[in-house]
């Protein structure tokens, strides 16, 4: 199961989604703490990256250890060493595999062995002949043993309605203790457990949560850095970028852009600031800025200064709000040459100024309600 560990590698250029699990390598007698990561393309990282097959190779050989033998030396990288005394394992090549191999179908948004157990229970419930039960059976049994207890995601009962109703009346399992078998009124319960849990499933697909259903997201939005030199007369999203010519007025100060508004505000001088104030353009007013003294206190204070300085671009000239709103709820990816706060700049940057256009944006149907 995934769950939270999410990650990616690059392979020429295409993003691969991943995930990883702690494993133990064993290299030169040596069992070392590591992560396994596993790709929806079918690589696994254990040091080295490899096919699904070669993979399977590395377990087998104990590469990737599975048993952990009493008294092996064992070490976490730059955590500690320590050494094995009486080690309690459950995972073997087979089980770790088939638990990898799940993996890589849940990352693909295919179904897992889990989801095929669940397809064939579904089939034979609809058609109860033995031919059905037995396939439901075989793909239980497909299962890694140590996901079988959720594979109805009742942590109350685990999986033995699962485990009842593919045995059969009178029916066991292989890891069954000798004599165990399946009573008709235990198979009756678990037959009415798989109807109750379809009817919660119908009534959870109807809910609708109080605020609204989910929507997907619109495409993403890329703002790339450019130096707009004068306004646009039909403007496009290039109106979004903050050295646009679109003047606004702040505290009884007209500026003719957010780039300007904000590098005057960032500097201590009030000479200074006049003459950013007046740069021919955002570029010019950001080099002048830059040779002048901050104000104290500048990095605590400028992403509000910034939000405010945008809610007044976009109150003041709606035309652009308008730009703004079509683009809906797509990310807005604000690249900028010269700042990795404010621009994303290929993801090594950390977007403020693109977060900020959509707090911004999310705020302007508000706008819009109070003024009418």
């Amino acid at each position: 199961m995934i769950g939270k560990r999410i990650t990616h590698r690059m392979a020429d250029g295409v993003r691969v989604p991943g995930t990883w699990r702690h494993a133990f390598i064993c290299n030169g007698g040596t069992y070392f703490l590591t992560d396994l990561f596993i790709y929806a393309d079918g690589i696994v990282d254990c040091w080295d990256l490899v096919t699904l097959d070669e993979f399977e190779k590395k377990l087998r050989s104990g590469w990737v250890a599975t048993g952990l033998p009493d008294g092996g030396s064992a070490s976490a990288h730059h955590l500690g060493r320590w050494t094995f005394g009486e080690p309690d394992t459950w995972l073997t090549p087979e089980l770790l595999l088939a638990e990898v191999r799940d993996t890589i179908d849940e990352l693909n948004g295919r179904p897992d062995s889990t989801g095929r157990c669940l397809a064939a229970v579904e089939v034979f419930l609809a058609e109860p002949t033995e031919e059905n039960r037995s396939a439901a059976r075989a793909a239980y049994l497909a299962i890694p043993e140590t996901v079988r207890h959720y594979a109805l995601g009742d942590m109350d009962r685990k999986d033995r309605p699962l485990q009842v109703l593919v045995a059969g009346p009178g029916g066991r399992l292989p890891d069954w203790p000798d004599g165990r078998r399946v009573s008709q009124e235990a198979y009756d319960e678990a037959v009415a457990y798989f109807g109750e849990r379809e009817h919660w499933r119908a009534e959870a697909r109807k809910r609708v949560p109080a605020d609204g259903a989910a929507h997907s997201f619109a495409p993403a939005v890329k703002l790339p850095h450019s130096y707009p030199q004068r306004a646009l007369e039909r403007p496009d999203k290039r109106c979004l970028r903050n050295d646009y010519p679109a003047p606004l007025t702040v505290d009884g100060v007209t500026y003719p852009s957010v780039a300007h508004a904000y590098w005057a505000r960032s500097v201590a001088d009030p000479e200074a600031r006049g003459a950013v104030v007046a740069a021919e353009t955002g570029a010019e007013a950001r080099t002048l800025a830059a040779g002048a003294a901050r104000r104290e206190g500048w990095e605590r204070t400028r992403t509000a200064v910034m939000a405010r300085l945008l809610r007044a671009k976009y109150a003041q000239h709606p035309d652009l709000a308008a730009i703004l709103l079509a683009t809906g709820d797509a990310t807005l990816v604000y690249d900028d040459a010269d700042s990795g706060f404010w621009g994303d700049n290929g993801g090594r940057g950390r977007n403020w100024m693109g977060r900020l256009l959509e707090l911004v944006r999310s705020e302007l149907p508000a706008d819009e309600a109070r003024a009418g």
